[in-house]
């Protein structure tokens, strides 16, 4: 009777560890006891543009007397190839032969965003404005058909 009940004990005991590692997968660890997978923010979402750049950025385009003193390159509506537009993505990478195309943001707008850290810029190419990653030529954000 004893050998029974510590038969029992031990395969029940048994049974549960197999359960609990089943359960656990065969994750990366990404569980809700492990602090590691607690939700965090992709730099890429945290630092894109704010919902007030975004409100300044519209409304400098949406005043065509900002427009008449642009430079020529930024003053045409140019619109990229079909091709090139689907390219242009956040998070990805800026399609090579567009640096031709780059345009900084104009001045006076500039001067009404917060400073950017170090590293980062806004562009502007045939209607978007691009939150830019100088060194991997990376898109943080961007705002498509600006103007």
């Amino acid at each position: 009777m004893h050998r029974r009940f510590m038969l029992w004990t031990l395969t029940l005991a048994l049974s549960g560890g197999a359960y609990e590692a089943a359960a656990q997968g065969r994750g990366r660890g990404k569980g809700p006891d492990n602090p590691k997978s607690e939700a965090q923010p992709s730099p890429a979402k945290s630092s894109g543009f704010g919902a007030d750049e975004v409100r300044i950025i519209r409304e400098w385009f949406s005043n065509s007397a900002n427009l008449k003193g642009l430079p020529p390159g930024l003053a045409k509506r140019e619109q990229l190839p079909p091709g090139l537009q689907r390219q242009l993505a956040k998070n990805g990478k800026l399609p090579p032969g567009l640096e031709k195309r780059i345009q900084p943001l104009p001045r006076e707008l500039e001067l009404k965003l917060p400073r950017l850290p170090d590293g980062r810029k806004r562009i502007v190419i045939a209607g978007n404005v691009i939150l830019l990653e100088e060194r991997t030529a990376t898109i943080v954000d961007i705002l498509q058909n600006i103007f």
